[in-house]
């Protein structure tokens, strides 16, 4: 049984806020489930799980959260061209996680001062912009502040972005989910997605970077559980969107659920969970590329400062396939190549890759100062 606490909404409610009742057809329930869990990876899970078993044909979804610390890429982006990888576990107390969902998009920082928000429906009645008008209509009601939808559906003040927004459309069902800023920690945002310097090819998907706002920097004393409260009740007394005719329909409001995401609540959970914190979706799933680094050679050897060594290696799901070598002609007999692919062929990406190829450099060029010397 959920642990929950009810908020009910009735005609009387949603006629004195000017909702008129519709006679049509269908009577559209709407449920606004709010996550107990904090864990970026149980409720990305949970998220999936509603997507793949919820029947959404007569009831639709608010699925909100909080998250600890956390990067959440999008499903075809390159984590080190997103996030600062080599630092997210020294940014905070306990660190910052790093995660891949399963919407496209750009990449998104969590902390408890940002509030998590998706809306799940069938395809045919997927709505983005009917989503964000939710979200501003009730920030507008509650705090006098005005938040537009730009040209690129995300929620704007100003210049200043308040919100990131993506989707996941399959069959039959879909989802619009989205990020509010309400007082995220900006300097944790910052370090995490700074950029490392890395020579990288690769069609995956990029992030635009914006300018940011904190709801806060309007709004004194604002809160995300009052935000979850003010938008959960403007949800759920805003009519249903039907996509197939275009059609605003009746619904039927069925309150606030808490919960705990877990196996024994929703069978198959695991299954998401174990998928979702597994090295081959965060790392395996990204694009294949390839990065290319200019490695300087041992001090003490011999060389033109024409002389280089470019180390190229070709990654696919996360594992390098290819590496090639191009060598100052004085090393081409050092059998360097082949003792590089006999460390890292097929073996996993990291930022380490590089240290390890001019390790192996480095110790051939000293062999071969010794032997000329």
């Amino acid at each position: 049984m959920f642990l929950f606490q009810l908020y009910r909404v009735n005609s009387r409610f949603l006629n004195s806020v000017g909702i008129r009742n519709y006679s049509a057809p269908v009577n559209i329930k709407k449920t606004v489930f709010i996550s107990q869990s904090k864990d970026i990876f149980t409720n990305l899970a949970f998220e999936d799980w509603m997507y793949k078993n919820w029947n959404f044909n007569n009831h639709h979804v608010l699925l909100m959260w909080q998250s600890d610390p956390c990067v959440v890429i999008g499903r075809h982006q390159n984590p080190f061209l997103e996030a600062n990888i080599g630092e997210l576990k020294n940014i905070t107390k306990c660190g910052v996680s790093l995660a891949r969902r399963n919407s496209g998009g750009g990449t998104v920082f969590h902390d408890h001062g940002n509030l998590n928000l998706s809306f799940l429906t069938t395809h045919e009645n997927y709505n983005r912009r009917y989503n964000l008008e939710v979200i501003s209509r009730a920030v507008s009601k509650e705090y006098g502040l005005n938040i537009e939808i730009n040209k690129r559906e995300d929620l704007v003040i100003g210049d200043y972005k308040v919100s990131g927004t993506a989707s996941k459309l399959g069959r039959p069902n879909a989802y619009h989910h989205c990020t509010l800023l309400v007082n995220v920690n900006k300097e944790d945002l910052s370090c995490s997605l700074k950029k490392t310097n890395l020579n990288i090819n690769t069609n995956a998907t990029k992030s635009v970077r914006s300018k940011i706002m904190n709801l806060s920097e309007k709004i004194e004393n604002i809160s995300v559980e009052n935000l979850m409260k003010t938008i959960g009740i403007e949800y759920m007394r805003t009519p249903a969107f039907q996509g197939k005719n275009k059609s605003i329909y009746a619904n039927s409001p069925q309150g606030f659920k808490y919960v705990d995401p877990s196996e024994e609540q929703f069978p198959g959970i695991s299954h998401s969970l174990e998928l979702f914190t597994s090295w081959k979706w965060i790392h395996g799933k990204t694009p294949k590329f390839v990065i290319k680094y200019s490695i300087p050679l041992f001090p003490s050897f011999d060389c033109t400062s024409s002389d280089e060594c470019i180390a190229t290696l070709t990654v696919e799901n996360g594992i390098i396939c290819e590496i090639g070598l191009m060598l100052p002609h004085i090393l081409n007999d050092l059998n360097i190549k082949n003792t590089v692919e006999s460390v890292l062929q097929q073996s996993i990406f990291s930022l380490d890759t590089f240290c390890v190829i001019k390790e192996i450099l480095d110790e051939s060029v000293k062999n071969q100062v010794s032997v000329i010397t």
